[in-house]
């Protein structure tokens, strides 16, 4: 299982943390039975029943484990090449063909009514949960709890909270005995409490929105989810491409301002031959340099880093996606041998001391570090591809 972060869970929720003040962070903290009875009393008057109350906070207790786990997140360092080779395994892609063909129906309606195809709910569903094997084993109660009464983001949990008792009003949740992530995501889709109260769907017609037990359910409260976020019908993805070595490297990445047709006019050539969607902005990825898979990346690929902002699993579940959609195994390439962790830090130091902005000193490959790569790579007369390499580190040191 692959949970979200708790920043990409923000933006997914369309929670601002700039939204908490002075109140909010009166209603966490003390002793843990004065905070349970505010949030009984907030969700009674939101309309919540008393007893749906006391069926989720009554036993409540905060989890060390989550504690832990809150405050020691961490990201995976692997490449693209790595994790996407991982998890887009030919096993993962035999299950998810066959449960595909199992829930036809559901994924037929999630196309014709939220316009999402298969693929891109099979591979959330396989990167998530291995297809609802993998789910979880905290106590979703507890995680939300410990993490809500936590004056460390009350602003973002304490929602959740009354969002899981509306779910248990429901007869949807059973906080005794439900699990999922340590951060309060839940059911083989991995969402959270509030999103699934807003987009559930009974996808199976028992009356319920059971993503935990119920794969229509997950698959279709996910699909109207990712429509929420943008989704933009018939368009897609991502699109392999193999490009030339004579590209203007400084339009690659996000903010390129290009369309696939310049692209295509500039010799980026699309693998599977389509260009039929030359007018869609799309940004050229390359996650380990030029000589590594190369990919165009559509408005929908938007929707994927509001799931999760990392860029590798991002562009590893939407290569994914397109492989249930049909499309062959990208073409590895031979990347440039990247930097060791070691050697990393030490860039983003350098590049720190230089005024860019790249985050935390931690070995990364983020955002910042990439576009600070690609601007000392144009400096430098480099091809502007954003992969650091020891030449690179060389010259700047």
């Amino acid at each position: 299982m692959f949970s979200r972060t708790i920043r990409a869970a923000i933006v997914a929720a369309g929670i601002s943390t700039l939204a908490a003040g002075p109140a909010l962070a009166q209603q966490c903290g003390g002793p843990l039975s004065d905070f349970l009875n505010g949030v009984k009393r907030e969700a009674v008057q939101k309309g919540l029943s008393p007893s749906a109350a006391d069926a989720v906070l009554a036993g409540a207790s905060i989890s060390n484990q989550v504690l832990k786990m809150d405050r020691a997140q961490g990201v995976f360092k692997q490449t693209f090449l790595e994790f996407s080779q991982r998890t887009a395994s030919n096993s993962r892609l035999q299950i998810g063909a066959k449960k595909i063909q199992q829930y036809a129906s559901t994924f037929n309606r999630a196309k014709s009514q939220y316009g999402v195809p298969a693929g891109v709910l099979t591979a959330f569903w396989a990167m998530e949960t291995d297809f609802g094997a993998v789910q979880g084993n905290f106590n979703t109660r507890n995680a939300l709890v410990t993490l809500a009464h936590d004056c460390r983001r009350p602003e973002i949990f304490r929602p959740q909270l009354i969002a899981l008792i509306e779910m248990t009003q429901h007869g949807d949740f059973d906080p005794n005995s439900e699990t999922g992530a340590w951060a309060g995501e839940l059911g083989q889709v991995q969402m959270l409490p509030e999103d699934i109260i807003r987009f559930g769907v009974d996808g199976d017609g028992d009356g319920h929105v059971r993503v935990k037990k119920s794969a229509p359910d997950a698959l279709l409260t996910a699909a109207n989810f990712i429509r929420s976020l943008g989704w933009r019908p018939n368009e897609p993805w991502i699109q392999e491409v193999v490009i030339p070595q004579d590209l203007p490297w400084m339009k690659t990445g996000f903010d390129g301002g290009m369309t696939a047709g310049q692209w295509f006019r500039l010799g980026v050539q699309p693998r599977d031959g389509n260009t039929r969607y030359s007018n869609l902005p799309a940004a050229l990825l390359m996650p380990q340099g030029r000589f590594g898979p190369a990919f165009l990346a559509y408005p929908n690929f938007d929707v994927y880093l509001k799931w999760n902002q990392s860029f590798i699993y991002t562009t590893s579940v939407a290569y994914f996606a397109t492989r249930f959609e049909g499309a062959p195994p990208y073409r590895a390439g031979n990347p440039e041998t990247g930097l060791s962790d070691s050697q990393m830090k030490r860039l983003q130091r350098i590049l720190a001391n230089k005024g860019y902005d790249v985050g935390d000193i931690d070995g990364i490959l983020g955002a910042g570090t990439r576009n600070a790569v690609r601007e000392e790579q144009n400096r430098l007369g480099m091809p502007a591809d954003g992969w650091p390499t020891l030449p690179l580190l060389q010259a700047l040191m």
